[in-house]
């Protein structure tokens, strides 16, 4: 090729790149958080064909315009169901209360019910021991929705009690997630088990371009609930697998999974079965009825009766909405807060809000795993500790072989978090994620016994401790800390 040639490939090149970034410029920021524009900007001026795939492949945070207006169709359906539920005594509410409940029924059109019933089951094997007697009651319908649902030796008395209860004549309707669940190990038998006892499936966010169905690779539903009868609902941070999730690397490492769900009864289980029902909506196009949920029976004690409120969030809706909650109960805070959280990376202003409660002189924790099972996740983690510590959250670390991999958040004596959602920014903005708002001191008194454990089988990390860290693992930490804005 000749020297003219070669000047104008060159040039052309040089254009090429130029008009790149400015493209970037104008169709990176719009409606982006300031740090995430900035993490693309960076990954396309210093990596452009690479960068710039990467934000063609994953760059859009939200759901198709079709996802979206379901969504919004169902936020309708949600709103007039709302409009029968009881207005609730607010006479002994504290002053702040009243804007948290109506922010969620602002966002999501979910109401808070009063004269709810619950509890909650730590241990592993017991929750799905639970779950599956419920099951065994089912007489009208059973709804599993699960952003990880395998058939394996822990999880095949589930499926036996989906089985007989199908026989009965319950329907059986089940929602996984598709990436989530396809890459589990068991997951053609899981699929022909659940065509095999007739019951009614689909995947969830199902990557499959061929057939149509697609959206940004990594937007994933990740909530896990049960509804059986429109009775009894369960939901929490388990998965439907084996504690040991069934990989060869997590069982090298001898890794077992530590989770927390709830099982709760009352008029709020028709809001978790309408977040069933706007899920089942989006991937079959089938509307379900709307039923109401019954009051919990007479005989529970005033003291042990929840007002809750659940708090759908995730990309079909036009804001954070469980970042929102966790902020408003982060400022709300008078004495106490206790987050368990398995990925902890969490957005600025939640942590200013933490730092800001510390000043406050409220007492914060945190309860992470000593170990981590996603590498680049645990280790943009693990960048937040300094500062942390610095400003006095206390940070205890569960013992290895456990991922816990709970999540809940509790306030004060009376207010209580627990659901899917982690605290990291893939929670916040990527993941369909459900939550549930309790406002009970017989409940926190539940959940304060389970940090407790937390806390007696912790390692509390100092920051002097902290300071003895090996500066190259704490690089490392900052650089994985750069990846979790790419939103």
């Amino acid at each position: 090729m000749s020297v003219p040639h070669i000047a104008v490939l060159g040039g052309g090149l040089v254009l090429l790149d130029l008009v790149l970034r400015i493209l970037a410029l104008i169709y990176v920021p719009p409606n982006r958080r300031p740090t995430a524009a900035m993490a693309w900007l960076l990954a396309i001026f210093f990596i452009p064909v690479v960068g710039g795939l990467l934000f063609l492949l994953i760059g859009n945070p939200k759901l198709p315009r079709h996802r979206l207006q379901k969504q919004q169709e169902m936020d309708e359906v949600i709103a007039e169901h709302a409009a029968q539920s009881p207005e609730p005594d607010t006479s002994r509410w504290p002053p702040w209360w009243a804007g948290v409940v109506r922010m969620n029924d602002e966002h999501t059109a979910m109401p808070l019910w009063a004269g709810n019933r619950g509890s909650l089951i730590g241990d592993y094997a017991e929750s799905l021991a639970t779950m599956t007697r419920e099951i065994a009651g089912a007489r009208a319908y059973v709804h599993v929705e699960f952003y990880i649902l395998s058939l394996d030796e822990s999880t095949a008395p589930f499926f036996d009690a989906l089985e007989a209860a199908a026989e009965r004549g319950v329907t059986i309707r089940v929602l996984l997630d598709h990436w989530a669940s396809s890459h589990c190990r068991d997951y053609a038998a899981t699929i022909a088990r659940l065509d095999a006892m007739g019951a009614q499936w689909h995947l969830m966010l199902p990557v499959q371009p061929l057939r149509g169905r697609y959206q940004r690779l990594d937007l994933r539903n990740h909530r896990k609930l049960l509804v059986v009868d429109g009775r009894t609902a369960f939901l929490g941070s388990q998965n439907l697998i084996d504690r040991s999730y069934n990989k060869k690397k997590n069982l090298s490492r001898g890794l077992q999974w530590q989770d927390l769900m709830t099982r709760i009864e009352g008029p709020v289980v028709a809001s978790v079965d309408l977040v069933f029902a706007t899920d089942w909506y989006m991937e079959s196009d089938e509307r379900l009825p709307v039923t109401n949920s019954p009051s919990v029976t007479a005989t529970t004690s005033a003291d042990e009766l929840l007002e809750c409120q659940v708090v759908p969030s995730g990309p079909g809706y036009p804001v954070e909405n469980n970042l929102q909650l966790f902020l408003s109960l982060l400022y709300a805070a008078q004495e106490r807060v206790a987050i368990t959280s398995p990925y902890f990376v969490p957005e600025e202003s939640m942590l200013r809000g933490i730092m800001a409660a510390i000043d406050r002189g409220v007492t914060v924790e945190l309860f992470v795993s000593e170990i981590g099972d996603q590498a680049l996740v645990w280790h943009a983690q693990r960048s937040y500790y300094a500062p942390l510590l610095d400003a006095g959250m206390r940070i205890y670390q569960y013992p290895a072989p456990y991922i816990l991999h709970a999540k809940h958040f509790s306030i004060d004596d009376d207010v209580a978090v627990i659901g899917s959602s982690n605290m990291d920014m893939r929670s916040f903005g990527l993941n369909c994620e459900v939550s549930l708002m309790v406002r009970s001191r017989h409940y926190v008194q539940q959940m304060r016994r389970v940090e407790d454990e937390y806390r007696t089988l912790s390692t509390e990390l100092t920051a002097e401790q902290w300071a003895m860290e090996p500066t190259r693992r704490t690089a490392v930490d900052g650089l994985a800390r750069l990846t979790s804005a790419l939103q």
